[in-house]
């Protein structure tokens, strides 16, 4: 980060007022616009300012962009904390600024609550078909106990690996140093979104991106789920070999999946490419990807079991790793 960029981005009020609103949420360009009552076009030119000095950061979503906050007053850059520390006091001690921000951020009520419309909307259009999987398997809430009970407090940085609406995400939240939400549908991002926006600014990440070549580096996480992801995949042992990859040494894995079964109609009502994983197939492609296998949970439904997989990574390399390919974010 350069000072003279950062202090030219830097000179306009409009400006200084995304900056404080991206410190409060995640927001895409035309929420962004709404906010502040100016056209789409003219945000983006003040938002391309912002992430060409480094204050903020953009991320596709299909074709929506979202903005975030790039800097923080207790993160490295030091200008980039400078900044953070500038805004707050500017905030503080100039009343004008103050409640030119604080009529701003009355109207990200109104964002919220779109987007939890548009979330409640498309439960409405899914619930008849996930009313009908769930009355095959364990409650929710019955699951959701036993995965708090195994991966325990302290979770570092997590990645929740197919995210869908959010929920593992949100009940682990807490547990986290920070919380990455990937998934490869904008539109199930855009639910998670509506679900995760009470978090703190800057605990949360969504990502768009495919299980099988994840769009981060080697080593990046402490804690990694999949629930109920991982019968999507073709090649379940390649996207397990993938999640190693971007896990610290002594990190750990939670897979929470159907054990094997031979419910068929899944594959063509809800695109299953697996009917659930035995316990041998499951430890044996968790060894293989490069993690030790710990302990196994099961809760049985009416004619589904889930159950619980864990495992920690090893020091060791996996003994295999699938080509990767660049996603976009």
């Amino acid at each position: 980060m350069k000072i003279d960029p950062t202090l030219r981005a830097l000179a306009d009020t409009t400006r200084l007022r995304i900056m404080r609103l991206l410190a409060h949420m995640e927001l895409a360009v035309g929420e962004l616009a709404q906010v502040l009552g100016q056209s789409q076009p003219r945000v983006s030119r003040h938002v391309r300012i912002l992430c060409d000095a480094g204050l903020a950061e953009r991320r596709r979503e299909g074709s929506w962009v979202f903005l975030h906050i790039a800097i923080a007053a207790d993160r490295a850059p030091p200008i980039g904390a400078a900044v953070a520390r500038l805004l707050d006091a500017a905030e503080a001690d100039d009343a004008q600024f103050a409640a030119r921000c604080e009529e701003d951020r009355r109207h990200l009520a109104a964002i919220r609550a779109a987007r939890e419309n548009q979330a409640a909307a498309y439960f409405a259009r899914h619930a008849g078909e996930w009313d009908q999987l769930r009355t095959l398997h364990s409650a929710d809430e019955t699951v959701e106990a036993a995965l708090l009970e195994v991966v325990g407090c302290d979770l570092g940085s997590l990645l929740d690996v197919g995210t869908g609406t959010g929920r593992i995400a949100e009940l682990l939240g807490p547990r986290a140093s920070h919380v990455t939400a990937l998934d490869k549908s904008p539109e199930m991002l855009r639910i998670a979104r509506a679900r995760l926006q009470h978090l703190p600014s800057g605990h949360a990440d969504l990502v768009q991106g495919d299980f099988s070549a994840l769009p981060f580096a080697d080593a990046a996480f402490d804690t990694l789920t999949f629930h109920q992801v991982l019968h999507y995949a073709q090649d379940p042992g390649g996207v397990l070999a993938e999640a190693a990859r971007v896990t610290r040494t002594g990190g750990r894995v939670a897979v929470i999946d159907f054990a094997a079964h031979d419910r068929e109609e899944l594959r063509s009502t809800h695109a299953h490419a697996r009917l659930g994983f035995s316990d041998e197939a499951m430890l044996a492609m968790l060894a293989e990807a490069g993690f030790s296998a710990g302990s196994a949970t099961a809760l049985p439904g009416r004619e589904l079991t889930v159950k619980i997989w864990t495992g920690t990574r090893n020091a060791a390399q996996p003994l295999r790793s699938p080509a990767r390919k660049s996603q976009p974010a």
